[in-house]
């Protein structure tokens, strides 16, 4: 399951810096922060994403009933950090059968939430229609986020955007119909501020969508 780093916008071979460059190189994308092997999701495997985290870890928080924390992926390495974070929780679809909800936070440029979204990346701005209202509302750390619809997304999936702590944030939710969870007002914590709670996260299975 360790595997090695890979290309946060395609998933493909990344070289270590060396030589003649300073950073991880893709052969496709060029200089990228390298996403990191996934491990089965643990108490531990989270606290390891939160410790090294740049960027927000967003859970929901408490966790609706029913559902469980199913993995956690970051891109960055040991100098530069977590520069992305996509944490995955799994349960009850608002609709019957299975949910599963994909949350990213990242800085400008990384392009791990375009990956998982489906879309051409690396950021969703040209994606939000924001001279509309947004389509769905949710508390971010206790401040009120508009996320708008990515227009762009597969079929497949229900895909949310917009900006948390001065960075992106993106949610992803399959199947689309499950998309009906981000009209619940739901609640988000950067679990870099949850401290000793972590330990209390529930933890399932881990979630294929964070291996394609």
């Amino acid at each position: 399951m360790r595997g090695e780093p890979s290309c946060p916008k395609c998933g493909g071979r990344v070289r270590a810096p060396g030589l003649f460059a300073d950073s991880w190189q893709c052969d496709v994308h060029g200089a990228v922060h390298p996403l990191q092997p996934v491990i089965p999701p643990s108490v531990e495997a989270l606290g390891v994403a939160v410790h090294r985290a740049r960027v927000p870890v967003w859970m929901p928080w408490p966790l609706p009933v029913g559902w469980l924390f199913t993995g956690v992926a970051y891109a960055g390495d040991d100098r530069s950090g977590g520069r992305a974070s996509a944490v995955a929780c799994t349960g009850p679809g608002p609709l019957g059968g299975v949910g599963e909800l994909l949350l990213i936070a990242e800085e400008l440029g990384v392009g791990l939430g375009a990956r998982y979204a489906g879309i051409d990346g690396p950021d969703p701005g040209p994606h939000l229609s924001t001279d509309r209202a947004p389509q769905a509302k949710i508390l971010a750390a206790g401040r009120p986020t508009p996320l708008w619809h990515v227009l762009a997304a597969p079929d497949d999936r229900a895909v949310f955007a917009g900006e948390a702590r001065g960075l992106w944030l993106w949610a992803i939710v399959w199947p689309g119909q499950s998309g009906l969870l981000m009209y619940d007002e739901l609640v988000l914590t950067d679990l870099r501020d949850a401290g000793s709670e972590v330990e209390l996260v529930p933890c399932g299975a881990l979630s294929p969508r964070l291996l394609s």
